[in-house]
C-alpha cells in the first residue's frame, strides 16, 4: 500500500485498473476526462484505450467486450448520456457477462456544460444500479464494488461522481494488488440477439432484479446511519461531505444517513433511518431523486415524517451544492448551528472575465473572413454554431454564432431553417473532433435531401475544449499508436458534397474568397479552414505596434483578440499573450502592425 495524492478521476481510474478492468472506452467530456486519460498512463500491457469517435460508439464496443466476459468502463459526462442511451437502454434488458461501468460524470453548475441533467434518472429510466460517491478516496474502491456488482447480477452499472468529486483532490492509499479477470472469450447464444419477445420477458426479470440490487444496497458498507435524535439529514455524492463538515461538534444530535447507492433505492435501510424522526432534511445534487423516494416511503409506511429539501425549497433546485449551502439549509430547517463559521462577503469580488478565444486563436480568423465574405456577397445569413471553443464566436465583436444546441445540431438546424427561411444564407460552423463525432449524419442528410448550406469546418488538429485529446483526424490513438489520418476532405467528398476547398483562415484574403466561393454555390458546400490550435503550436512571429499608429481602434473592434489593448489613445499588443498570427496585421488600415521574432 502507498499513499498518493490525486484527483478524484485520477483516483477513479486506478480504482478501475486495481478492479482488473480490460477495456476501456470513451469520448472527452469535462468534468469526465481524466478518468481514460489515467488510465492511458498508468495502465499496463493488457490494458486496451481508446477516445471513440462518439459515446455510443464507446458504449457499443465496451458491450461487446462486455460480452467475451471482459470487464469494461465507458467514461463520458451527462450530455454524453444523451448520445448513448440507446444503447444503454437495450443493455439494461440484454444484460452483460464482464463486468460494465458506465462512468457518467454530472456537472452540478453548470461549470463546462450545456444542460445541468441528473444522471440518476437515466439509471431510474433505465432500470439500472447507480453509484453515487462522495469523495475521491471512497471512489477508488467504490468502483471496484461497481465491476463486481455488475458481475453478480449482469447488468451495466451506472457511477455518477459529480464535477466537485472529480476535480477534489485528496491523499488516496493505492493497492497495487490488481484483480486478475479471466475472460471466457464470446459463448454464443440466443439472449445476446433482442427480439420482442425476449424483451418483455427480460422486462419482467430487471423488475425483479431491482427488488434484489435494493436489498443488497440496503445493506452496503459504503450506506451508514450515524447519530441520533428527532431530527435526521440524508445525503449522497459531494453533498454528504459538506453535511460532515458542517456538523462538526454536532454529529450526535442528528441522525445522518448517507446514501451512496440512490437507485434502485434501498427501502429497507431508508425505513430504519426514519423510524422515530420528525423532521428530515435532504441534501443532494441535482434533482430530488432521494427526497421523492423518501416521500414514497413515508406515504407507503403511513409515517408521519416531514421531508425538505428542494421540493420545499429549503435547498437550491439548480447548481452545485457548497459547505455554505447545506450549513445554512441545516441551521434554518433543524435549527443545528454549524461548527464552522461562515463568514460571507471577507474576501473581495472576482473581476468578472468573461471566456474569450485565445490571443492568436485560428477560429477567430475563421469567423472574422467568413463575416467578411458575407460582407462582399451583401446576403442575409445566419450563423449555426456547435459545441466547442469556436462556440465563443458568439461574443462580440464578432458576433457569428446565432444557435447552439448540441453536438452536430448546426449542420442540421442550418437545413431546418433553410427549409423555413429559403431566401436566407444559412452558415454551419462545427470543428474537426465534432464532425466526426456526430458532423458526418447531419452532411449526408443534406445531400440527400438537397439542401442548400455551407459548412465550415475548424480543423484545428486536437479536441481542443477537453484538453486537446486525439481524434480520427489526427492519426494517433490513446494506445500511443500512429495511425492513418481520416481526411475531412475526403469524407465530404464521400458524401458527394458539391463543393469542398481547404483554406488557411490566417490568409485573409485566401479564406474570404473561399468562404465567397462556396456561399455562391447553389447545394451543399463546405470550406474546412486548417489552422492548428495556438497551444499545440506557439508562434514566435510576435507583432509589435509602430509609431504610426492612429489610434483607430479597428483591430481590437473588429477581432476583439485579448493581447490587444488602448494606452494613451494607441493600441498595445502584449507580447506574452500574441501569438504571431497576423490577422491584426491584415486589418491594420495604416499598417501600423509589424513583427518580430520572439
Amino acid at each position: 500500500m502507498k499513499t498518493e495524492l490525486l484527483m478524484g478521476n485520477e483516483a477513479i481510474a486506478l480504482g478501475a485498473i486495481r478492479a482488473g478492468v480490460n477495456v476501456v472506452c470513451g469520448y472527452p467530456g469535462t468534468p469526465s476526462t481524466e478518468v481514460l486519460e489515467t488510465i492511458a498512463k498508468r495502465r499496463d500491457s493488457d490494458i486496451y484505450v481508446e477516445w471513440s469517435v462518439n459515446e455510443k460508439v464507446a458504449m457499443e464496443v465496451a458491450a461487446g467486450a462486455s460480452y467475451t466476459g471482459a470487464r469494461a468502463l465507458v467514461t463520458m459526462k451527462q450530455v454524453g448520456l444523451n448520445v448513448a442511451s440507446d444503447p444503454l437502454m437495450s443493455l439494461a434488458y440484454i444484460g452483460v457477462k464482464g463486468g460494465m461501468v458506465v462512468l457518467v460524470a454530472d456537472d452540478p453548475g453548470p461549470i463546462s456544460s450545456q444542460t445541468e441533467q441528473d444522471t440518476r434518472h437515466f439509471a431510474r429510466f433505465a432500470h439500472l444500479p447507480v453509484f453515487d460517491p462522495s469523495t475521491p478516496e471512497e471512489a477508488y474502491t467504490m468502483i471496484g464494488e461497481a465491476f463486481d456488482l455488475s458481475e453478480k447480477y449482469g447488468t451495466p452499472v451506472i457511477f455518477r461522481p459529480t464535477t466537485q468529486v472529480c476535480h477534489a483532490c485528496a491523499s488516496v492509499e493505492i493497492d497495487d494488488k490488481r484483480y486478475v479477470n479471466k475472460i471466457e472469450g464470446f459463448v454464443k447464444d440466443s439472449k445476446w440477439v433482442i427480439f420482442p419477445k425476449l424483451s418483455y420477458q427480460n422486462h419482467l426479470k430487471i423488475n425483479a432484479l431491482e427488488e434484489k440490487i435494493s436489498k443488497d444496497f440496503a445493506k452496503s458498507s459504503y450506506n451508514q446511519i450515524t447519530g441520533s435524535g428527532s431530527k435526521g439529514v440524508v445525503a449522497s455524492g459531494i453533498s454528504y461531505t459538506f453535511v460532515k463538515e458542517a456538523l462538526l461538534g454536532a454529529a450526535a444530535k442528528v441522525k445522518v444517513l448517507k446514501l451512496a447507492t440512490p437507485h434502485p433505492f434501498p427501502d429497507e435501510l431508508a425505513l430504519e433511518f426514519l423510524e422515530g424522526l420528525d423532521e428530515v432534511l435532504v441534501a443532494e445534487e441535482l434533482d430530488p431523486v432521494i427526497e421523492e423516494n423518501l416521500l414514497r416511503l413515508c406515504g407507503k409506511a403511513g409515517l408521519k415524517v416531514k421531508i425538505t429539501g428542494k421540493l420545499t425549497g429549503d435547498m437550491p433546485v439548480a447548481g452545485k451544492h457548497s459547505y455554505e449551502v447545506v450549513a445554512a439549509a441545516l441551521e434554518k430547517t433543524l435549527g443545528l448551528q454549524s461548527a464552522i463559521a461562515v463568514s460571507p462577503g471577507e474576501a473581495p469580488p472576482l473581476p468578472v472575465r468573461p471566456p474569450v478565444l485565445c490571443a492568436g486563436c485560428p477560429h477567430r480568423a475563421s469567423f472574422y473572413s467568413v463575416k467578411q465574405a458575407l460582407k462582399q456577397t451583401k446576403y442575409k445569413a445566419v450563423f449555426t454554431g456547435d459545441i466547442g471553443c469556436y462556440t465563443l464566436g458568439n461574443a462580440q465583436p464578432l458576433d457569428m454564432v446565432d444557435t447552439c444546441l448540441c453536438m452536430g445540431a448546426g449542420i442540421t438546424i442550418a437545413q431546418g431553417l433553410k427549409i423555413a427561411e429559403p431566401n436566407s444564407k444559412h452558415i454551419a460552423f462545427i470543428g474537426d473532433s465534432t464532425f466526426f463525432h456526430t458532423g458526418i449524419p447531419g452532411i449526408i442528410n443534406a445531400v440527400y435531401n438537397e439542401n442548400d448550406i455551407t459548412v465550415i469546418i475548424l480543423d484545428n488538429s486536437t479536441t481542443a475544449m477537453t484538453g486537446h485529446q486525439p481524434h480520427p483526424g489526427t492519426g494517433k490513438t490513446m494506445m500511443g499508436n500512429i495511425t492513418e489520418k481520416i481526411s475531412i476532405e475526403k469524407v465530404l467528398k464521400g458524401c458527394n458534397v458539391g463543393y469542398v476547398v481547404k483554406a488557411n483562415p490566417l490568409k485573409l484574403a485566401e479564406a474570404v474568397n473561399a468562404v465567397a466561393k462556396a456561399v455562391d454555390y447553389k447545394g451543399v458546400s463546405a470550406v474546412i479552414f486548417e489552422s492548428p490550435c495556438i497551444a499545440l503550436f506557439k508562434g514566435s512571429d510576435i507583432q509589435e505596434v509602430k509609431e504610426n499608429c492612429v489610434g483607430c481602434q479597428t483591430c481590437i473592434c473588429e477581432l476583439g483578440c485579448p493581447a490587444m489593448s488602448i494606452q494613451g489613445g494607441k493600441v498595445t499588443i502584449d507580447q506574452n499573450l500574441c501569438n504571431g498570427c497576423k490577422l491584426c496585421v491584415q486589418v491594420c488600415p495604416v499598417q501600423a502592425i509589424g513583427g518580430h521574432e520572439a
